[in-house]
């Protein structure tokens, strides 16, 4: 009797560390947009390939709408390890490294198409990664991804270079920024995210910039009704891991973690693409003003010499990267 309680014991504990070795581990994956943009299509489709290649072993928790913070804090909780995974702007990554900055530079990006295919291209992705390895340390990159181009909105429409002469711009924090949009004529103000709905509203700032989705989601048509597709700028991003996650991943582990990033890499540019066409759609019914007819010769011809120069100027990976997306057919 005691030998077969024994074994009874045995089998029941054999099960119970079974149960508890099949427990699915969660990770927290925090972006500062709504779901309902790109950053949610990037979300649900790096959630769903992982959790299929994992058979639902290692699962996403997504925190959209900065329920974690706004980016510049985000990137500092994930390096500290009080975020497993987030998606941030290049911009903004700009702040751990500066190289960053070339995603900003203004027309390297020729249309929609080219933008899909640079983030995509095996080469440019390899760059971007070997960049920030090394230089940001607490924090590695999976992948990249976008919202889409980067326009202007606010109460004026903007047609061409001299449009720009004078006004106060939003822009993200990035010494691109600070250097190109100077050379349009215009000055630019940094400020969070979250405030720019108000500065808009309040006169603070004459002009916003961003993706048509983003514009959307975050309702600030209602307070800037007019959108110039001046296509100035791509709204890039990048898929990060904090260091003490990686570490703790088996080899195994890891494959399917960067498997499921490669995944958004190919598929989530051509998704948000489509988002935008379908936000400019519902926008223009609401009667939201969309220049088309924007004449971007003047505002080409000064950013293209200021490429190399700023490229030159942040170091040899954004220099690298640059001809790279250059290539790109």
């Amino acid at each position: 009797m005691k030998i077969r309680l024994f074994a009874v014991t045995a089998m029941l504990g054999a099960l119970a560390g079974a149960a508890q070795a099949a427990e699915p581990r969660h990770f927290s994956f925090g972006y500062d947009q709504p779901r309902t943009t790109g950053f949610g299509i990037a979300g649900d489709t790096f959630s769903a390939k992982l959790v299929d290649l994992s058979k639902g072993t290692l699962m996403i928790d997504q925190f959209p709408g900065a329920q974690l913070g706004q980016e510049p804090q985000m990137l500092q909780k994930m390096r500290t390890g009080d975020i497993d995974f987030m998606i941030s702007s290049t911009a903004n990554a700009a702040t751990l490294s500066p190289e960053s900055g070339v995603m900003s530079l203004h027309y390297i990006f020729r249309n929609e198409d080219h933008l899909a295919k640079s983030l995509a291209d095996p080469k440019v992705v390899a760059a971007m990664k070997q960049m920030f390895d090394e230089t940001v340390q607490g924090g590695h990159v999976l992948g990249l991804a976008t919202l889409g181009l980067r326009y202007l909105y606010g109460k004026k429409e903007i047609h061409k270079l001299d449009d720009m002469k004078g006004l106060k711009i939003r822009v993200q924090a990035t010494a691109t920024e600070d250097t190109i949009f100077p050379a349009y004529g215009a000055q630019t103000v940094h400020m969070p995210f979250g405030s720019v709905y108000t500065s808009l509203q309040t006169g603070v700032v004459d002009m916003a910039e961003n993706g048509i989705n983003v514009y959307q989601a975050n309702k600030h048509y209602e307070v800037a009704p007019v959108m110039s597709l001046t296509e100035h700028e791509a709204n890039n991003s990048v898929i990060w891991v904090s260091d003490k996650v990686w570490a703790s991943l088996t080899p195994e582990q890891k494959t399917w973690v960067q498997a499921a990033a490669d995944e958004v890499s190919s598929k989530q540019p051509a998704l948000a693409l489509a988002l935008e066409h379908k936000s400019q759609t519902a926008l223009t019914k609401l009667g939201v003003k969309f220049v088309t007819d924007v004449d971007k010769s003047g505002l080409i011809k000064i950013a293209l010499p200021i490429q190399d120069s700023s490229a030159k100027a942040l170091g040899p990976n954004a220099v690298k990267i640059l001809g790279l997306i250059r290539d790109v057919k």
